[in-house]
């Protein structure tokens, strides 16, 4: 897991396979290579941060 200070200002993005169901993860690059990731309908709520290798690896298997 990537450390970080998500206080810093960070663009949140939702995936454009998300519908308007209300049912969507929230992701930003962060200033030190790694991802946030969030719930978009709690932003306030917890925040899971990972590195680039676990963040490659999580595309890798929501692909296949």
């Amino acid at each position: 897991m990537a450390s970080t200070d998500i206080t810093t200002p960070i663009k949140w993005r939702k995936s454009s396979y998300s519908g308007d169901n209300g049912n969507c993860v929230e992701v930003a690059l962060l200033p030190n290579g790694g991802y946030a990731i969030r719930d978009s309908k709690h932003p306030s709520g917890a925040t899971l941060v990972i590195d680039q290798a676990a963040w490659e690896i999580f595309i890798s298997r929501v692909r296949s």
